[in-house]
C-alpha cells in the first residue's frame, strides 16, 4: 500500500510541493524557486522528500504547473487549471466559487460549480497583473514586492495607464523623473494589477454575489487582497495555504490513483 500522496506544482518562479497521507491531511508542506531548470528543481523535491524520510517509489506522485512534465517519478500530470481548483475547494471547504489565482506569470480566473470546473481563463501571453510585473515595479523603485504592497497602503491619487510591462515600467521611471512619492507610485503598481485582474474575472462573474478566493503567490499581500476586494465589492477570502492550491490538487489528485 502506498503511504504518501505527494503533489508538485512546479511554476515558472517557484516550486510547491504537499504530502498528504490516506486521509487527505497534510503531513509536509515546502516550497523553492523553481531556477532556470525545472529538472534540477524536481529532483532537488525528490532529495528534500527523501530527507524526510518519504520515497516517491513508495508513494503516489502527480505533478503539475509549468514544469510538470519535467518530474520523472510522476506517475500523472494533471492541468494546473483542474489542480487549482481541486486545492481551493479544499483549502476554503467550499465547491462554489471564482478562483483567481495570481502567479508569476499569468492569472488564472476559474469558475468552480459543484467541485467542478466549469469555465476558466487566462492570462498567460502578458505579464500584467502578475507576480512578474510586480517584481519589475518593485526593482525600479529599489524595493521588495513585500515592501511595495505595504507602501502601496500609504499612498494615493496616481495611476499607470499602460498594461504592457515594459511601457509601465518606463511610465514607472517618469514618475519617479517628476518627484511622485514613492507611496504613490507603489499604489499605482498595485492599482494597475488590480484593475487588470478586475477587468478578466469580470468576464467570469454571473452578476451575483459569490464567494471569491485568492490563491497563489500574491495572496500572501494584505492590501492587494484589501484592493482587490474594494474593486470586485465583495470580500475577497484567501488562506495561509492559498499559494500551495495546485501542490494541494495535484496530491488530492493522488490519491484517487
Amino acid at each position: 500500500m502506498n503511504k504518501y500522496f505527494i503533489g508538485i506544482d512546479i511554476g515558472s518562479t517557484c516550486a510547491k510541493t504537499v504530502v498528504m497521507n490516506h486521509e487527505k491531511e497534510i503531513l509536509h508542506r515546502f516550497l523553492q524557486p523553481t531556477g532556470w531548470s525545472s529538472v534540477d528543481t524536481a529532483k532537488q523535491i525528490q532529495e528534500t522528500l527523501m530527507e524526510k524520510g518519504i520515497l516517491p517509489e513508495e508513494s503516489v506522485v502527480v505533478a503539475t504547473g509549468y514544469g510538470r512534465v519535467s518530474v520523472p517519478y510522476a506517475a500523472k500530470c494533471v492541468t494546473e487549471i483542474t489542480c487549482h481548483a481541486k486545492g481551493a475547494c479544499y483549502i476554503h471547504k467550499n465547491e462554489n466559487m471564482l478562483l483567481i489565482d495570481i502567479g508569476g506569470q499569468d492569472t488564472k480566473i476559474i469558475r468552480i460549480e459543484n467541485g467542478m470546473v466549469t469555465d476558466f481563463l487566462m492570462n498567460d501571453k502578458c505579464s500584467a497583473g502578475t507576480g512578474r510585473f510586480l517584481e519589475v515595479m518593485a526593482n525600479t523603485l529599489s524595493l521588495t514586492p513585500q515592501d511595495l504592497c505595504e507602501l502601496a497602503s500609504k499612498g494615493s491619487g496616481t495611476s499607470i495607464s499602460s498594461m504592457c510591462t515594459v511601457f509601465a515600467e518606463s511610465e514607472v521611471i517618469s514618475l519617479i523623473g517628476r518627484g511622485e512619492s514613492r507611496e504613490n507610485i507603489a499604489f499605482a503598481v498595485i492599482d494597475s494589477i488590480v484593475q487588470k485582474v478586475v477587468s478578466q474575472a469580470a468576464r467570469l462573474t454571473n452578476g451575483q454575489e459569490e464567494c471569491i478566493c485568492l490563491t497563489g503567490g500574491l495572496c500572501d499581500y494584505p492590501y492587494l487582497k484589501k484592493s482587490l476586494g474594494e474593486s470586485l465589492k465583495t470580500d475577497v477570502l484567501t488562506d495561509t495555504d492559498g499559494r500551495y492550491a495546485g501542490a494541494i490538487g495535484a496530491a488530492l489528485s493522488a490519491t484517487t490513483i
